[in-house]
């Protein structure tokens, strides 16, 4: 008979009680913010004021965002650029943009105009807090979602949801890509182009951060830039009157069938912007057709040659950000999420921003005043009067 004393049988502690707000906004870059405002100027308390209020007796709001800091996916931009060369930032509802020198890294202030921004509105935002899924409670279309995130769940009747695309970055399936030993980065990893000097360098993608990119690094390493479809630059100036408003229509007739949103420059072209100019200057502003594969140190190029190179950069775009959204199944047969101005066809629980033809800053700003208002209307009175 042993004489050993038993081991203790752990304990195990409950999972905390889901806390409760009313909605749930999901990220705090521009169209989270924007929605935050709108939702608090239409009545919306802080969840977090009172941890054991019930959700029940008074419209409550918090925002859950990933980041450490605020200042959405532009804390994690490369360090050149710079206020000047940005593609555009719309001012916050209610807080204009202050004068901002053109040459400072816009890493660096826009994350100081969105704490600001944060600061004097009061938001109620947590972070650092990543949602990594949100399910229906039970079969009532209108009853509760659970939001689970890495610092416990929450019980709500509306998400918003203004994710972006920054987590979410696309690399080819490109046949040879976990052979090549050169140096692979896609841009949302790339921060100077010092870290490519001396090399031979293929920089891949049709966008403005491609042509960015690449008159940026060819001035310190040879480029070759290779693109799946001619590039198409536009032949005057874009305007927001006639172009972004056919633009925008042309965006939401393909949100609104459920087609998974393409990069903006599919539907405008690309600019004569101050950097295309300089690179068609310097004459590195030459397309080549993608190469088929790649091998330890070459491409294979589309005629079968080869092509020696010592690094690549993948400027291929992102995707929404929404897998977390995944147990809802809102997603429709052509793989996009269907929507009904913003809210998800779906499920009119949950409202997409950020997203479709809200991609812009502009665009998010008005998905986040207009996600606050079909708010307020399904949720009834009890949210105090609407200021505009």
């Amino acid at each position: 008979m042993s004489d050993a004393t038993p081991a203790p049988v752990p304990t195990r502690r409950p999972s905390p009680a889901p806390r409760r707000a009313t909605v749930v906004v999901v990220g705090a870059g521009q169209a989270g913010l924007s929605a935050a405002h709108h939702l608090a100027r239409r009545g919306f308390g802080s969840a977090l004021d009172d941890p054991d209020a019930d959700g029940d007796a008074a419209r409550t709001l918090v925002v859950l965002d990933a980041d450490d800091r605020p200042g959405g996916a532009w804390q994690h931009r490369w360090e050149s650029l710079h206020m000047g060369t940005v593609n555009g930032i719309f001012d916050l509802p209610g807080m204009p943009l202050p004068p901002v020198d053109p040459d400072e890294p816009s890493r660096d202030a826009v994350p100081r105009y969105f704490a600001a921004y944060e600061e004097r509105e009061r938001l109620p935002i947590a972070r650092p807090v990543r949602v990594t899924a949100v399910r229906a409670v039970d079969d009532d279309p209108g009853g509760d979602l659970l939001v689970e995130t890495t610092a416990g769940t929450w019980l709500t009747r509306a998400v918003v949801n203004a994710t972006g695309t920054w987590n979410t970055p696309v690399v080819p399936d490109v046949p040879g890509r976990e052979l090549f030993a050169g140096l692979q980065r896609h841009s949302r990893d790339y921060r100077r182009a010092s870290d490519f000097a001396g090399r031979r360098v293929a920089i891949v993608g049709g966008g403005i951060s491609a042509v960015q990119l690449l008159e940026e690094v060819s001035r310190v390493a040879t480029t070759l830039w290779y693109t799946r479809r001619e590039p198409v630059f536009l032949d005057h100036d874009f305007t927001q009157s006639l172009d972004g408003v056919d633009v925008e229509r042309r965006v939401a007739a393909d949100a609104a069938e459920g087609r998974p949103p393409a990069s903006i420059v599919s539907y405008t072209g690309l600019g004569w912007t101050s950097y295309a100019v300089e690179a068609r200057r310097r004459g590195v502003l030459t397309r080549r057709p993608m190469f088929t594969a790649l091998g330890p140190h070459h491409v294979v190029e589309a005629d079968g040659s080869s092509t020696s190179v010592d690094a690549v950069i993948w400027a291929t775009g992102f995707r929404a950000d929404l897998d977390h959204l995944d147990p809802l199944r809102l997603r429709g047969p052509l793989g996009g999420v269907p929507l009904v101005g913003t809210r998800a066809r779906a499920d009119e629980r949950v409202h997409l921003i950020g997203y479709g033809p809200s991609q812009s800053t502009v665009g998010a700003n008005r998905a986040g005043r207009a996600a606050a208002v079909a708010l307020v209307q399904r949720l009834g009175a009890g949210t105090g009067a609407a200021r505009r």
